[in-house]
């Protein structure tokens, strides 16, 4: 049986993108694991993927989002080091259809719902035109931002 959701995504695409997506977050193990499917990919493409400090759609190019949700000022890095931002999770790769494929987990340092400056639900959701190179500062170098969602509580 597939975990009950606890937070979903709906990524749009910004101006001049294709790129969209639904996005699940589950617990697993008591850790925020992110599951689901993006199209509109060029084939064979890598991509950051991360949540933004503010779920906010309105602006076309996805700006409107903010920075990296990063809680504990913490320096940007892969999801497996020891410093890294609450939104950082792992690039994601499209086929060659251009779909991608979202199953890993998030920080174990955020949580869905528990209201306190470490909760994901309200946030932004990005995903950018560029893949994360996972060490510049502070956001990996990850460029445009092709698709946006405001992370919800799951119903």
């Amino acid at each position: 049986a597939m975990d009950a959701a606890v937070a979903t995504a709906e990524l749009q695409p910004t101006k001049d993108s294709t790129v969209k997506g639904s996005i699940r977050f589950t617990l697993v193990d008591g850790r925020l694991h992110a599951s689901g499917d993006i199209s509109g990919l060029k084939p064979g493409s890598e991509h950051g993927f991360h949540i933004h400090e503010k779920g906010d759609r309105s602006a076309p190019d996805g700006s409107s989002a903010g920075g990296h949700f990063n809680p504990g000022n913490a320096e940007h890095g892969s999801i497996d080091a020891a410093a890294h931002h609450g939104g950082d999770m792992p690039n994601i790769v499209a086929d060659a259809q251009g779909n991608a494929r979202v199953d890993g987990p998030v920080s174990s340092n955020v949580n869905a719902g528990k209201g306190d400056g470490f909760d994901i639900i309200g946030r932004g959701l990005i995903v950018h035109a560029d893949p994360d190179d996972y060490h510049s500062q502070p956001t990996g170098n990850a460029g445009a931002r092709l698709a946006c969602a405001v992370i919800a509580k799951a119903q």
